[in-house]
């Protein structure tokens, strides 16, 4: 069984998490995708990761997101980024970082090396979907869609079998959040995985976030026949290795 933690970070806001607190050790930070929650098989894959190391372990529900308080639709990129950097100073402290983003997580994490870049030994994405909420969005909907979000402030979008509720306001965060313009420098170790037949993200987003970093030992590594989640245990096997290298 795992067991959840909750830290109440304002006075009407608690945020769920996963942590393992062992001394002296670098932490992974776990930050999940869009809609996701810490129920699914990536958070408690490297939580067991985390425990066969001994390394720390951070992994948080943002706002809105599994069993934190809040409502989806209040929350966007700035509000996710700000809980995780509360956590990460209530939590890591001043521990030795390794970042795991899975798709919107990996913009989430990159928002954080200015605040943590002195902490942040190894980072690694995957299916990682920076800047999507204008690229892969907004710059598709149709005109009508376009015409229906800015009246209603918000349109039911479907994908796949899931419905997402985006609001005009995480939109235009989305537009305060740009990462793929910026650099760098620290030097650090990026992996970004992708699977190569992502229906959601392409590949081209990883290649993206590896240019972002001007002095990282980088390297990409795209999974045969993978989908975006890269959930299954034979996907989750080639990451954790990639993962035990960049701790070794």
């Amino acid at each position: 069984m795992t067991n959840f933690n909750y830290i109440k970070i304002s006075k009407s806001q608690k945020i769920r998490f996963l942590k393992r607190n062992p001394k002296n050790s670098i932490y992974i930070v776990f930050l999940h995708g869009f809609m996701s929650d810490l129920e699914g098989k990536k958070p408690k894959t490297f939580l067991n990761f985390a425990k066969k190391n001994k390394l720390g372990f951070l992994a948080l529900e943002y706002s809105g997101h599994g069993k934190s308080s809040g409502k989806f639709t209040d929350g966007n990129i700035s509000q996710w980024t700000k809980e995780t950097k509360i956590l990460i100073k209530k939590i890591v402290k001043k521990k030795r970082i390794i970042f795991i983003g899975s798709s919107m997580g990996s913009w989430i994490s990159l928002n954080l090396f200015k605040f943590f870049k002195k902490q942040v030994v190894g980072f690694l994405g995957i299916g990682s979907a920076p800047e999507f909420l204008d690229n892969l969005m907004w710059r598709k909907f149709s005109k009508e869609i376009k015409k229906e979000l800015k009246k209603n402030k918000i349109i039911n979008l479907k994908h796949g079998d899931y419905e997402y509720p985006i609001t005009l306001q995480l939109i235009k965060d989305g537009r305060k959040n740009k990462i793929l313009n910026t650099k760098i420098y620290e030097n650090c170790k990026v992996t970004m995985v992708h699977g190569s037949k992502d229906k959601s993200v392409p590949v081209s987003y990883s290649r993206k976030v590896l240019k972002i970093f001007k002095n990282a030992k980088k390297k990409l590594v795209i999974v045969k026949n993978g989908d975006h989640s890269l959930s299954s245990p034979k996907w989750l096997n080639i990451i954790q290795k990639e993962l035990k290298i960049m701790i070794s």
